[in-house]
């Protein structure tokens, strides 16, 4: 029986990866090479997710400078480059997700707002062979939740929104997913948590990969 999907486009950063620890040491660090307070785990969670200049807009103290805030930024992409995955890892299940779904006849892809190079190195290190297509932030496209980066993946696969899901753990990904023009599907294990995407409207939230796998092959 076929697929009620033929595509699954993730995001990565709190959705198939655990990336928080890595996150908020390079963030730190920046802060701290250029003179401003650091910040907890807990804080950094919710300054992720929009890519990395709103993460240190948010982490900078109001009103700073935006010649500063490019400071801190430089400061954190030269040590996140060196230090992305010192203490990420794959959420519980995710491995076995993607084979599962490759197994049943559906396409896998990665939309981050996480820098390009950065996105294809952890996807290398950790699902190589596992995803069709990944696509991160560069220059001369916008950002999620703008559908940019899933309409660069609908082009490559060669298939449309209407035959897509989109698998996320915050806000962002939900809106991203409506701009995009697909089902949604949000996960509580990530950096907001199941209330906070509650209260935010998510339609459709998994607690468990195989209620994800369920609900993409239609089971």
């Amino acid at each position: 029986m076929a697929s009620k999907y033929l595509l699954a486009v993730f995001d990565m950063d709190g959705t198939i990866l655990n990336t928080i620890d890595d996150l908020t040491d390079a963030t730190n660090h920046a802060l701290e090479a250029c003179g401003y307070p650091v910040h907890t785990v807990d804080e950094v969670r919710f300054y992720v997710g929009n890519g990395i200049a709103k993460l240190i807009e948010r982490a900078t103290p109001a009103g700073t400078s935006g010649e500063m805030r490019e400071k801190v930024r430089s400061e954190f992409m030269d040590y996140y480059s060196v230090h992305s995955a010192d203490k990420t890892g794959p959420y519980p299940g995710i491995e076995e997700l993607l084979k599962a779904l490759r197994a049943a006849g559906v396409k896998t892809a990665v939309v981050s707002n996480k820098p390009d190079v950065a996105v294809r190195d952890l996807v290398v290190r950790y699902f190589d062979g596992l995803f069709d297509a990944a696509v991160g932030d560069m220059e001369g496209q916008r950002t999620k939740p703008a559908p940019d980066m899933c309409n660069k993946v609908f082009e490559k696969l060669g298939i449309g929104p209407g035959d897509a899901v989109y698998i996320g753990d915050s806000d962002t990904d939900m809106q991203t997913a409506r701009n995009s023009g697909t089902d949604e599907i949000l996960v509580s294990w990530g950096f907001r948590g199941r209330d906070f995407l509650e209260e935010h409207g998510a339609k459709c939230i998994c607690d468990t990969t195989d209620e994800v796998y369920d609900i993409i092959v239609g089971n």
